[in-house]
């Protein structure tokens, strides 16, 4: 019955597989816009998500971190809509962006797309659009109308032209859901409120109406039943008929009295309406008819979301278990459901026509052959035309027109056939070309072309060709149309459209003779044909090969031309395009040079064959293309030397492309050839490439040619830019050979390349006429002395003097060093000083006359610089060497001199006198030096004076280093006589300093002594007797006590710490007593003495307060605290009272707390110290106070101390202090331990907390008071989270009992929960199993089946635990349970009915073991009970394996409908081994899907008859006919026999069977098999045979019946042939043409008065129609 169902029904996904919540499924978290996206709010604790599924590809669901009230996606595109509140925003997800965003003025109660790019908002008050484009803000529409207030609005409709609005919602009232809809016209801005609970708007298209017609459907049920309505809204369009109203009834079932229409969809291409209700049911109707087609349910849940699927053409939706469905009509089954089922074929043949759809095809055929037949050639046209997929569009159906007659006063049945057509549709390829062939006789031409264009006629090859011999531009649009490409490339060629071959070409992929349609343009025009060419080779590859295109170019010697086309064919210069880039190149150098040096000087070809053309290049004197191709140096050298015709530039750049040794040989050509005339470019060739060539080589070049000019012109444009010696050496022979001396100085001057011994060697050598290059080079590489003997030797002195003088002055001391060495005159070095005026450093003139011992030589040169006023400090330096050497008062001058340098001088002195050092050194502050050469010659007193007088600590640390050998006597000449002499505090300061830094405590102590304790000026300065006491702490600590004493302008305070820091406790003590700090006096016994009982007396004798307080904090951390208690109440000082309270705790010292806080409570009101005395109290069992304490005003944190008292065990007082401040929950506690239970539940009822409930009833548990610990626990129960607990308290006890009774007891109770019912349950399960099974039918909806299925399994109670896998919905699990534990749980009612609703089909064949192997007569009950889901292959193949297949052969015949080949085969061999031949013929011949031949071959052999016989029977249904015979004919079935050769239609057979007859002399046989086999049997054989055998009465009658038919066929060829005849005479009177118009154009109505001829003549156009086909017929 599913099979033919009207409708497609599929499950597209579900949900919960791919990973959404299934509590996140409902109206208000999924959005469903179209049937692209499905949208779903998630939220998971505080994540919250947009779930967004493409139906495309559901398995990969996008996720996104959005929180939103609402998400909506676009309906085709990957944009989403989200609301947070008023907050509206759109946004792009693929583009990641922002769209827009909008914020409302009032709440949006629902939204939804009305289209691509449009959002309806609908409001408590106002509906809304929102445009997406630009910046536009939602613009209002419509109000809400009043019968929709507190309505939940649940769908908007429009219809596509948005003028007609929907608002849809719905509202419980008196217990039923009441549907109102709001209907808004937007031109009348009118609204109308309807009743209603689903509509829809579609666009329907009625039977003679141009356009359709806005139709609006809609669904209601109230109390009087169901109703929908379809109705046409706004007026008809123009031309148009209305609409009709329907209004039919709704069906609901009876057992759905609450179901109502919640979605409806309309497909507008079938025609049809799809509605869906509350409970699952889908409704089909027809638009036009209102006819109800098919309801069902579809799904037991409630489907709350829907949109149009457009892939079917119907619905799409989303139920409660989140499954995604979709309905759609069969195709294949509607037509026929309709026909059959509905009964009502007028209906079937509307939809069928609507919709183009298979089914209705014999209503058809019937239809148009009753009208037909009744001469309504008109309506038959009509059914011809509307029939579904063309069925009646054939060649026979324009044959029976063409042979009708045409009624007088009307149009031809043809010509009404074709006007249809034209109206309705295309015409097909057969109806195309019979309407052509009259129209082109008549030249009608332009209608075809109106046709054409019109898209009415299907073209075709042969309605081109037709048309091809009177419209040649005609028949190309046909073949463009039919896509007949050689057609239309012969037809653009004959029109002289070439451009547009190769584009059709490419178009359409087809391949022509590109070469032979060129041959034929240039024939007519060259141009074009060149135009054509390149077109040719445009693409890549070309379509028609270059070289071929070339060949048709110079066929016609058009140079010009084909230089063009190569040119552009080439450009992409490809590698195998090689010899044709010859080629062109060949044939432009041999007729035009000039071009072809164009093409080469662009370098547009790199493949051509270059030594060819180089040669062609060289013999049209084009020597720089040549050479760009010559490869061999022979051919280079010979072209290269003919310079003159080569421009430079170019020759230079050539070199560049030549190796090393080409080049070289190249250049020794030019030379040879012409060395003047080629000297010069090659001079600039070796400058520009010497790098590469090698300038030694090119040296060695120029060198050979005894060209020195060459060489000086080569070096001189490198030698500025070469950093080699060789080329600036060669540079300098070779301006010098050529008399270029001024370039000789440059170079010499300015380079700093070459080898300067190599260049002074080659000047002395040259002895040039100017000296002034080796007077450069040795000034410049300071050959000064070599240069001064070379000059002196050769009596050049005037050249010395022109170098100290004008070349370079500041070489004069070396000058003059050198002439010294040569022992030049003292007059004439004197001279030469005093001539020189140049700056020249003196140091070096006093260094090299020093070295010489010749100093006093310069000392009226330096007395007259001195004289001069010159205070540099060399002239200086070197007149106090020669005042010292001399002993010229030589310490006067040191002293008084400032322009000398100290350290130079003193240096000098020290060997020399060194005191003079001193002076020397002390006069410039050299330090270090003055110390050495006091500490080496013993003169520390001079230095101890110095040291004093600098004041320097860097130097005092240098002397003061233990390192110094010289430290001891030196800090005693310091102490005896350097600050005994001076009375500068800042000298004393420094050097004491000096002395600490130096740590020097014993010295630091011997020199303060001296200073301080010696009646000095120093002697009361209060940091010295600071300084003293501390070095002596440090240093001498024996001698601090003494200090002190003898001591009083010190800092007492500080020396105290200082001395406590280092652990003189007594000495600190005494500075304290002696300044009277008592505080700190008593701090030091106690801190650092660690003597409490001297403090106890200090503090006795001093009595104060103070150090009371000290002495009491020492004691209290010494742990005396009854003594510190005792102190502090001296010290009348309560501020430590936190530190006694601890104190007093650890010890246990309560008492004296209690006394403490009696005083510290009068002196300070402090929270603590109240709490702690009531505390203190409630320690001593002071209760009396303590009731008295808490009774009067105070500040005690009671219910702190109560808490305390609690952990305490101290419950008395607890109880007193809980009861004061009313917390019952800790007097309920504390009333437990005191074994008080009625008054702790009274108290604990007081508390109503869960808390102390709990802690009471555990008591009282422990207690065993069940009775007070049961009324406990019902307060405890009925929080979930406390069960657990509650549960295993009692179980770890043992009183399993006691706690079910409580349990019990607790089902009644109001706040019961699904955890009370699920304990009880597993405590069943534990202890009582007898009462789980009750348990679990009465409250199995209230218990946690996962949990208590687990404790089921645990305890081994399968029935129960089969019970809740039914419940919960695990059918798999409940019949594993049953098949595992057959004996205690299997009960065949509950196995047959949850089988078949378990997923794992596999568990099918499990059972079907389990039956075979426990209830193997039970076993086609439960095959029955499966039937519809299993796999009957596989079943039947488990059957047979297990050989138990006769056992269900109930089962296998009931399945057999299916004609399944394994089933058939099993069924047929259990026939056989049966031999239940009529059973086994039975199954054959109803059920075809097995292996007939197998089977054939099997029966062939069987030992019955009967089975044999049935094996030919199989050979003849597969076509085996001599097989078939054969068999017959060996069991002697003589009737099979006949009949098989009868139906295999062959000739042989039949004969050779009738022989066999006559063989075995069955003569009766052979009479009856002309009989049988009349068709087939051969007269002139049957005669034969009979004659033969002598059975001519045998055969009578067959031939008999032979000759009667065969003289009925002559008499009737011969009436054919005189109908014939007499139809062609008619036909031969009738005119060709039609007149003026040609009225096939022209509708039924339109057609001219008068009787209407033929259409044209058969005879003449096509004779086969008329007299061919007649004969034939008559021939039949």
């Amino acid at each position: 019955m599913a099979a033919n169902m009207p409708i497609r029904f599929q499950e597209h996904v579900q949900l919960t597989n791919i990973g959404i919540n299934s509590g996140n499924i409902g109206f208000s978290n999924i959005t469903m816009e179209s049937d692209k996206f499905i949208c779903i709010r998630e939220k998971n604790g505080d994540q919250s998500q947009v779930v967004i599924v493409d139906m495309a590809d559901p398995q990969n669901a996008m996720r996104r971190p959005i929180s939103a009230d609402s998400a909506i996606m676009n309906p085709s595109s990957k944009v989403i809509a989200l609301k947070a509140g008023r907050t509206l925003q759109i946004f792009n997800l693929e583009m990641k962006s922002k769209i827009k965003a909008h914020v409302a003025n009032e709440d949006v109660t629902f939204w939804k797309w009305i289209s691509v790019n449009t959002i309806a908002l609908v409001t408590e008050n106002t509906v809304y659009h929102w445009p997406m484009e630009g910046d536009a803000l939602p613009q209002k529409v419509f109000d809400r109308h009043s019968t929709l207030k507190g309505c939940q609005i649940i769908n908007y409709r429009t219809d596509e032209a948005m003028k007609w609005l929907l608002l849809v919602g719905i509202s419980a009232q008196q217990s039923r859901v009441v549907g109102a809809m709001q209907l808004y016209s937007v031109d009348r801005s009118v609204s109308q409120p309807i009743e209603g609970h689903a509509a829809a708007f579609v666009p329907f298209k009625m039977d003679g109406n141009k356009s359709p017609s806005n139709i609006f459907t809609f669904a209601v049920r109230n109390q009087t039943g169901g109703k929908l309505h379809i109705i046409e809204v706004g007026a008809p369009a123009e031309g148009n008929s209305s609409f009709q109203k329907k209004t039919v009834d709704v069906f609901f079932p009876p057992e759905a009295p609450s179901d109502f229409p919640v979605a409806m969809q309309a497909s507008k291409d079938h025609g049809l309406i799809y509605m869906i209700t509350k409970y699952g049911y889908i409704h089909l109707y027809d638009i036009e008819t209102g006819t109800c087609i098919y309801m069902n349910r579809i799904s037991g849940d409630t489907i709350f979301v829907t949109a149009p699927h457009e892939a079917s053409n119907g619905i799409i939706g989303v139920n409660r278990k989140g499954q995604v469905l979709s309905v759609s009509i069969d195709e294949n089954n509607i037509v026929g459901y309709i026909t059959n089922q509905l009964k009502n074929p007028e209906l079937a043949l509307k939809v069928s026509v609507r919709c183009n759809l298979t089914g209705a095809e014999e209503l058809f055929v019937r239809r148009f052959n009753m009208l037909f037949g009744q001469g309504q050639y008109s309506e038959a046209a009509k059914v011809a035309a509307t029939a579904p997929k063309g069925i009646l569009r054939t060649p026979q159906t324009i044959q029976r027109f063409q042979q009708c007659p045409a009624q007088p006063g009307t149009a031809s049945p043809l010509l009404q056939y074709f006007s249809i057509l034209l109206e309705t549709s295309q015409l097909n390829k057969a109806e195309s070309l019979e309407l052509a062939k009259p129209v082109l006789q008549q030249g009608r031409n332009q209608l075809l072309e109106k046709w054409l264009k019109e898209g009415k006629l299907e073209c075709s090859e042969e309605l081109g060709d037709l048309i091809k011999a009177h419209d040649s531009t005609l028949a190309l649009s046909v073949y463009l149309r039919a896509n007949i490409p050689n057609k239309v490339i012969m037809c653009f060629a004959e029109t002289n459209q070439f451009q547009k071959i190769v584009l059709y070409a490419k178009k359409v992929g087809f391949t022509p003779d590109y070469i032979f349609i060129l041959r034929n343009v240039m024939r007519s025009n060259i141009d074009n044909g060149a135009q054509f060419a390149t077109m040719l080779v445009q693409d890549d590859p070309p379509l028609a090969p270059i070289e071929a295109i070339m060949n048709v170019f110079m066929e016609q010697n058009l140079i010009p031309q084909c230089t063009s086309f190569l040119l552009d064919a080439l450009k992409h210069n490809k590698e195998e395009e090689g010899p044709l880039q010859t080629k062109l190149l060949e044939i432009n150098l041999m007729s035009a040079p000039q071009v072809a040096d164009a093409i080469l000087g662009n370098q547009m070809f790199t493949h051509y064959d270059r030594a060819h053309i180089a040669q062609l290049c060289e013999q049209a004197q084009l020597l720089q293309r040549a050479l760009e191709h010559y490869s061999d140096i022979f051919d280079i050298k010979r072209a290269i030397v003919h310079t003159h015709l080569l421009k430079p530039e170019w020759l230079i750049e050539y070199f560049g492309t030549l190796s090393v040794d080409d080049s070289l040989e190249c250049l020794k050509a030019m030379l040879t050839a012409n060395l003047r005339q080629n000297l010069q470019i090659c001079v600039q060739i070796a400058g520009k490439y010497h790098e590469q060539l090698g300038t030694t080589k090119l040296i060695e070049l120029f060198e050979s040619f005894k060209s020195f000019e060459g060489l000086f012109y080569f070096l001189g444009s490198i030698v500025n830019f070469s950093q080699e010696a060789e080329v600036h050496f060669r540079y300098i022979q070779a301006a010098c050979k050529t008399g270029q001396i001024k370039e000789v100085e440059r170079i010499c001057r300015e380079s700093s390349c070459y080898d300067p011994e190599r260049v002074k060697n080659f000047l002395k050598e040259a002895k040039l006429a100017d000296q002034l290059p080796l007077i450069i080079v040795c000034d410049r590489f300071n050959f000064v002395h070599d240069l001064v003997m070379y000059l002196y030797k050769n009596n050049l002195q005037k050249y010395i003097e022109i170098y100290v003088q004008k070349v370079n002055p500041q070489r004069l001391p070396a000058v003059v060093g050198g002439l010294l060495d040569v022992d030049c005159a003292e007059d004439i070095v004197k001279n030469l000083i005093l001539t020189v005026r140049g700056t020249f450093s003196t140091d070096e003139l006093v260094e090299e006359v020093e070295k010489r011992n010749r100093l006093k030589l310069l000392m009226p040169w330096l007395e007259g610089r001195v004289h001069e006023g010159i205070n540099e400090p060399a002239t200086h330096n070197a007149l106090a060497k020669i005042y010292i050497d001399s002993n010229n008062n030589p310490e006067r001058f040191l002293r008084e001199n400032k322009y000398y340098e100290s350290e130079v001088i003193g240096k000098y002195c020290e060997k020399r006198d060194p005191h003079l050092a001193c002076v020397a050194y002390e006069r410039g502050n050299c330090d270090l030096e003055l110390i050495r050469v006091c500490n080496e010659n013993s003169l520390f007193k001079n230095a101890a004076r110095h040291l004093v007088r600098r004041r320097d600590a860097e130097l005092w640390e240098h002397v003061l280093d233990k390192e110094n050998q010289y430290r001891r006597p030196l800090i005693d000449q310091v102490v005896q006589t350097a600050l005994s002499e001076t009375q500068d505090a800042e000298d004393i300061s420094t050097t004491v300093r000096a002395f600490m830094a130096a740590d020097l405590p014993n010295e630091l102590i011997e020199l303060l002594e001296k200073i301080v304790l010696e009646n000095s000026v120093f002697s009361d300065h209060r940091n010295l007797q600071n300084l003293l006491i501390l070095t002596a702490v440090k240093a001498s600590p024996d001698k601090v006590m003494e200090y002190i004493t003898r001591l009083d302008n010190y800092d007492a305070p500080d020396i105290a710490n200082i001395a406590i820091t280092n652990e003189l406790y007594e000495e600190a003590f005494a500075i304290f007593k002696k300044f009277d700090v008592n505080t700190s006096a008593v701090q030091v016994l106690i801190e650092h003495v660690k003597n409490l009982d001297r403090a106890y007396e200090f503090a006795e004798r001093c009595n104060d307060p103070t150090v009371w307080s000290e002495l009491a904090r020492a004691q209290l951390a010494n742990g005396t605290v009854k003594e510190a208690i005792d102190s502090f109440i001296k010290a009348d000082d309560p501020s430590s009272y936190l530190e006694v309270i601890t104190a007093a705790q650890q010890n246990d010292g309560y008492e004296d707390m209690v006394r403490y806080l009696q005083m510290a409570r009068k002196k300070a009101r402090e929270a603590i110290i109240e709490t702690e005395l009531v505390f203190a109290y409630a320690k001593v069992n002071r209760l009396a106070d303590l009731e008295e304490f808490i009774s009067s005003p105070n500040i005690a944190q009671v219910q702190q101390v109560g808490e305390r008292c609690y952990e305490e065990q101290l419950y008395e007082a607890a109880r007193i202090l809980f009861n004061n401040v009313s917390n019952y929950a800790r007097l309920a506690s504390t009333l437990v331990h005191l074994g008080e239970f009625q008054a702790a539940v009274d108290s604990a009822r007081k508390a109503n907390s869960t808390k102390t409930w709990k802690e009471v009833c555990f008591a009282c548990v422990e207690a065993k008071e069940f009775r007070m610990a049961q009324m406990c626990g019902l307060h405890i129960v009925v929080h979930a989270d406390e069960l657990e607990e509650l549960i295993n308290f009692y179980q770890s006890r043992g009183h399993f009992q006691e706690l079910i009774q409580m349990l019990e007891a607790a089902l009644g109770l109001e706040r019961a929960h699904m955890g009370m019912f699920t304990e009880l349950a597993i405590l069943y399960s534990k202890y009582n199993p007898d009462k789980m099974r009750e348990h679990l039918e009465l409250f199995w909806s209230r218990v946690n089946i996962p949990k208590v299925l687990r404790a089921a399994e645990q305890a081994h109670l399968w029935p129960e635990l089969v019970f809740l896998y039914d419940k919960y919905e695990e059918y798999d699990n409940a019949i594993q349970t049953m098949m595992t534990h057959p004996t205690q749980c299997w009960k065949e009612a509950l196995f047959k009915d949850i089988i078949t609703k378990v997923a794992n089909i596999e568990l099918y064949y499990k059972a079907l073991t389990f039956y075979l192997e426990f209830k193997p007569l039970l076993l086609n009950d439960l095959l029955l009970v499966l039937t519809p889901r299993l796999d009957h292959t596989k079943a039947v193949t488990f059957f047979q394996k297990a050989g138990e297949l006769a056992l269900v052969l109930p089962y296998v015949k009931s399945v057999q409908s299916h004609n399944n080949k394994v089933i058939n085969e099993a069924l047929n061999n259990i026939y056989i081994d049966h031999e239940d031949y009529d059973s086994l013929r039975e199954s054959i011949d109803n059920y075809n899907n097995f292996d007939n031949i197998a089977l054939a071959i099997r029966l062939e052999k069987h030992e019955l008859i009967e089975f044999r016989r049935i094996a030919a029977y199989l050979f003849k249904m597969n076509n085996r006919w001599e097989q078939a015979v054969k068999l017959c004919k060996k069991d002697l079935l003589f009737k099979d026999a006949m009949e098989y050769a009868a139906d295999s239609r062959n000739s042989k057979i039949s004969e050779e069977l009738m022989a066999w007859f006559l063989e075995n002399k069955n003569y009766e046989c052979f009479a009856a098999g002309t009989f049988v086999m009349y068709d087939m049997l051969r007269p002139d054989v049957i005669l034969e045979l009979a004659w033969k055998h002598n059975i001519m009465d045998f055969a009578m009658p067959y031939l008999i019946q032979s000759l009667k038919e065969y003289t009925q066929k002559v008499d009737k060829l011969e009436v054919s042939d005189e109908t014939r005849t007499k139809e062609a005479e008619t036909n031969n009177q009738q005119p060709l043409v039609l007149g003026e118009q040609l009225m096939i154009t022209a509708g039924p109505g339109m057609m001219a008065p008068g009787p209407m001829p033929g259409m044209y003549g058969m005879q003449q156009v096509n004779p086969m129609y008329n007299g061919g086909g007649a004969g034939y017929m008559g021939a039949m």
